[in-house]
């Protein structure tokens, strides 16, 4: 089956071959039948004329067969001038097919209502087809050549009259008749189905039709690699690198328990491949059973929300890659691409959490095939683990046939876990790299042995000289540590804190030989420029003198981009150490030959073994290192805890539903009255014994019963109006319904946590009563985010300073929230403060100031500098506030109340996503494009979506400095699915508003 994936992509057009006329295609035949000498005048025209009906009415018939059966279709798109120069019988036959193939489908209603096509023109079944159309319902296979033979048969001269029609034939030429054709063809009824969606659901390729038959019987397996088609593997191979899967991936893709769909959780060390095994299942499920898959991310800092429907990674990058490849492959899955992108889910927790309500509300669940929870251990942690138990618990139970599984590095109390996801659970021990784990006290390095006494088996002692200012300056011995790896193999330093990562960069470089220095010396060269552009023409000090010998910092104080040119540095060999917080383990594979723990701690907490285990599995890179090791720095007085640390178990994982009140239990009990998953106490308790709490209320409620705690939950829902019923002691088991409160309902729908939803409310209220417009200082008050309030720590000279700059309206939003300039002078000048003043609103007025210095400058780094914070910070503090302005604005559209909320919102919400200029905002919804490429490709000429859709990736790399071929592969496939994406909706609108409604009178 030939597919040419940019027609498919951008839709099919009723043109006739180019430019061409139609009319002038006919002149040009019938001219030529007319110098034939060898053939009658009438004959010729008649069988043209005849050809072209019988052809129509051929073509419709094909049409509907296809579109009720698949069928396998080929494109004949060789030109006119070509086809005349053929064998005349097929030549006559190839063209007048040709040009019908794109025929309006109101012209081949035309010619099926016309009674005047004789029916010796209609076809008989043959055994060979012009290209092969089959009709699976039987074996019944067409043959058009057959109409020429019938026509040149039926049309013969076989009087002497024939000469004077050929007179009458020659003043009313054929193109005449058809003129008269056409305008009747204009006045018959159109179709109401959409010629461009039939001859999609018609251009199905034999593998589709395989794979449909194949689920009817139960049966997935379309291709000979896991159920995939080979294609597949092909594109690992070219993508990834990956020749072949490891014995552990193989027998976990062929387990009984994936075979019959339930639901699995595995374990395996980090860097064993498990991703890779989630891949391969996400694929069988969307392009085998044709589903919607969630894939859900734990670390916000890895997830770019900006694709498909919720969200994408650098993994979802990369997957929507391999299946745009793998659906635009000609002759492969053509129509499967328009479906993958619509149900291939990648988001954050919470947004997975936002989602699956979604699709319980809209009772829609059942189209989700698969849920795939990367770092399953999260469930034990804090809030996220809390959205993360609902989540899982609401599958659960409101679809019986959506698969969950779960893949964690680190897994203790197993058996809890499986319960409450009635899953089956796969365990390996496997690491395609050895790792060796020590630890340093003082100069001597210690083997982890849990054969020893005491747990160390001694290795051996550092061979580095030390100076005197050398030893002050590096008490334990990181240069020494580095230096026996980098810059032949790459290394990763885990310190406590950002300002202990940033100080160990500088240290290291200051006492490295100047060798180090000319190691890809180019490439750091560039890789400086790189981050001169993403700061606007600033660089960080710090990187500026570390960069040089391959030497960076990686933190949250760093923006996005920053952070990916590092990673991408560090990826590549052009830089060989990195010092990083304990993010960097969880969130982003960057492995290495070597790990070094600075110290125990992350802050000023002492190391968890799931922590620990997390950063020292980033050691080993398989396929590039033979060998890992890892070596935490340890003090002797902190020696006793280190032998607890690396020979305990791993940290069991309990449920936070409780920890959690208000974004845990109280939300979910919300949530369950307002999607009317269970609306009495009876059915609220049948949902909370399937939760992960349910499954350890012995072990977490020791004053209450969990029924207790409930009823104390729905209690208090009631007092704070968010949900209508009685919950006294006598009738709690009873049968009386609950009901959510409009203000619950706008609560729950737009993910605001319960803790300030009141508050924001009366702030709303507030707001009508006086709305400042004349800036958007108001709106952005508004979306300040209540969370990062209590953290923010205002510099009183700076808040001054940015309040006397105020124009006479503005210092009126200061009033009306209740900022008073004496106030701030006061805190500016060290005066003591007598009457009470809201702390949470003087701070989250300060954070407005840094909001609206953003969307006015466009510049974190000018902004960062102004405010004294880290640019990080002010990054957190931006998309913290789109992504409370998105829900802030679904909060309004709840609320009739606050419609006139809802434009300037929507509005505030774009500004605070994007925070650049507005013509760089097209190009920043690509996946994989931020502001500093967005800037890159804009002054290249690359100024709208189409315009990068229509890019040629090898152009692309030409032109913007410091893309590489796959990231220019990607940005296109990008924008191509996100413009097809765009133009499909329109589409669908156009069908919705040109349907006739069934129910006119």
């Amino acid at each position: 089956c030939s597919n040419d994936s940019e027609e498919d992509m951008f839709g099919d057009y009723d043109s006739f071959y180019g430019n061409d006329s139609l009319m002038a295609q006919v002149d040009d035949i019938e001219h030529k039948y007319l110098q034939d000498k060898n053939m009658d005048v009438k004959a010729a025209g008649e069988m043209v004329l005849g050809n072209l009906q019988s052809g129509v009415h051929q073509k419709e018939q094909d049409n509907v067969s296809a579109s009720e059966n698949v069928a396998v279709l080929k494109s004949d798109k060789e030109g006119v001038c070509q086809m005349c120069d053929s064998n005349p019988a097929d030549g006559h036959q190839e063209l007048t097919e040709s040009i019908l193939d794109d025929l309006p489908s109101s012209q081949l209603l035309y010619f099926e209502k016309m009674g005047e096509v004789p029916s010796a023109s209609r076809t008989s079944p043959v055994s060979k087809g012009r290209d092969g159309y089959v009709n699976s319902s039987s074996d019944n296979i067409r043959d058009p050549l057959s109409f020429y033979a019938g026509a040149e048969h039926r049309n013969r001269p076989t009087d002497s009259s024939s000469h004077s029609k050929c007179v009458l034939f020659k003043t009313e030429s054929l193109k005449d008749h058809l003129k008269s054709a056409m305008t009747g063809n204009a006045r018959a009824q159109t179709l109401q189905v959409s010629k461009t969606k039939q001859l999609k659901e018609a251009v199905l390729s034999e593998e589709i039709f395989v794979a449909r038959k194949a689920i009817e019987s139960s049966s997935v397996d379309i291709g000979p690699f896991y159920g995939l088609p080979s294609k597949v593997k092909d594109l690992f191979r070219q993508l990834r690198g990956i020749e072949t899967l490891y014995e552990w991936q193989h027998d976990c893709l062929t387990l009984e328990s994936l075979q019959q769909r339930k639901n699995l959780i595995y374990s395996l060390p980090t860097g064993g491949g498990k991703t890779l095994v989630a891949e391969i299942i996400i694929l069988q499920e969307l392009l085998c059973r044709q589903k919607d898959v969630l894939m859900v991310l734990p670390y916000v800092a890895i997830v770019q929300e900006k694709v498909w429907t919720q969200g994408l990674s650098s993994f979802g990058i990369e997957l929507g890659f391999l299946v745009e490849e793998y659906a635009g492959s000609k002759g492969r899955f053509p129509p499967i691409k328009r479906r993958v992108k619509k149900s291939l889910y990648i988001a954050t927790i919470e947004k997975g959490h936002a989602l699956v309500n979604s699709l319980i509300e809209t009772e829609r669940i059942s189209d989700l095939g698969l849920v795939v929870v990367d770092e399953l251990h999260m469930l034990g942690e804090g809030s996220r683990g809390a959205v993360l138990e609902m989540t899982l618990a609401k599958i659960l139970y409101t679809s019986k046939t959506t698969q969950i599984i779960g893949m964690s590095a680190t897994l203790n109390n197993v058996g809890d876990l499986q319960k409450f996801l009635q899953a089956e659970y796969y365990t390996n021990n496997f690491r395609p790299v050895e790792l060796k784990e020590y630890i340093k006290i003082r100069d001597t390095i210690y083997a982890v042995d849990s054969k020893t006494e005491n747990g160390f088996a001694f290795s051996r002692l550092l061979n580095f000289k030390y100076s005197s200012n050398l030893e002050k300056a590096d008490p334990d011995h990181i240069i020494a540590l580095v230096t026996e790896v980098i810059p032949k193999y790459s290394c990763l330093i885990f310190c406590p804190t950002k300002k202990n990562c940033e100080n160990v960069a500088s240290m290291v470089c200051k006492y490295l030989k100047k060798e180090f220095r000319a190691h890809r010396e180019k490439e750091k060269q560039d890789l400086i420029k790189s981050l001169k552009s993403i700061g606007n023409g600033t660089v960080c000090p710090i990187l500026k003198q570390t960069i040089p010998f391959g030497i960076a910092y990686h933190h949250s104080g760093l923006t996005n981009d920053e952070r990916k040119s590092i990673e991408e540095a560090y990826s590549s060999g052009v830089l060989c150490l990195l010092a990083c917080t304990a993010t960097l383990a969880a969130g982003v594979n960057l492995p290495a030959r070597r790990v070094i723990l600075r110290a125990p701690y992350v802050g000023n907490d002492f190391l968890k073994k799931n922590q620990y285990k997390q950063m020292i599995g980033r050691a080993g890179r398989a396929g590039i290192d033979s060998a890992g090791e890892s070596i935490l720095i340890v003090q002797e007085k902190d020696k006793h805890l280190v032998q607890d640390l690396v020979h305990s178990p791993l940290e069991n994982c309990y449920s936070n539903l409780l920890l959690e009140l208000t974004k845990g239990m109280q939300s979910l009990l919300l949530s369950l009255v307002g999607l009317k998953i269970a609306v009495t106490h009876e059915e609220v308790d049948n949902f909370m014994c399937c939760t992960l709490l349910g499954v350890q209320q012995q072990l977490l409620s020791k004053e209450k019963s969990l029924s207790e705690i409930i009823t104390d939950g729905l209690e208090n829902l009631i007092e704070k109006r968010l949900l209508k019923g009685r919950m006294s002691e006598k009738d709690h088991n009873s049968k009386s319904t609950l009901t959510i409160t409009p203000l619950g309902k706008a609560t729950y729908k737009s993910s605001i946590d319960l803790a300030y939803c009141n508050l924001l409310y009366r702030e709303l209220k507030k707001g009508l009563e006086g709305l400042v417009l004349e800036s958007n200082l108001h709106l952005l008050y508004l979306s300040a985010p209540y969370d990062m309030t209590s953290t923010c720590s205002p510099d009183w000279m700076i808040y001054l300073r940015q309040f006397n700059q105020l124009s006479a309206a503005e210092q009126k939003v200061a009033d009306i929230v209740g900022v008073s300039e004496s106030f701030i002078t006061k805190k500016a000048s060290g005066q003591a403060i007598r009457k009470n003043v809201d702390n949470a609103v003087v701070n989250r007025f300060y954070l407005t100031f840094v909001l609206y210095a953003l969307l006015k400058e466009t510049n974190i780094w000018s902004v960062s500098e102004k405010f004294n914070l880290s640019r990080g910070y002010v990054q957190n503090l931006l998309n913290s506030a789109a992504s409370f302005a998105s829900c802030l604005l679904r909060f309004c559209e709840e609320l009739e109340e606050f419609w006139v909320y809802k434009a300037l919102l929507t509005e505030l919400t774009k500004q605070l996503t994007y925070c650049v200029k507005t013509e760089l905002i097209p190009l920043m919804e690509v996946a994989g494009v931020l502001e500093a490429r967005a800037k890159q490709l804009y002054n290249a000429g690359y100024k709208t979506l189409a315009h990068l859709a229509n890019a040629n990736p090898e152009t692309l790399v030409r032109m913007i400095e410091h893309l590489s071929r796959r990231q220019a592969k990607q940005i296109v496939s990008s924008a191509k699915m996100l413009l097809s994406e765009k133009a499909e909706a329109l589409q669908e609108e156009v069908e919705e508003l040109l349907k006739v409604p069934a129910d006119i009178p």
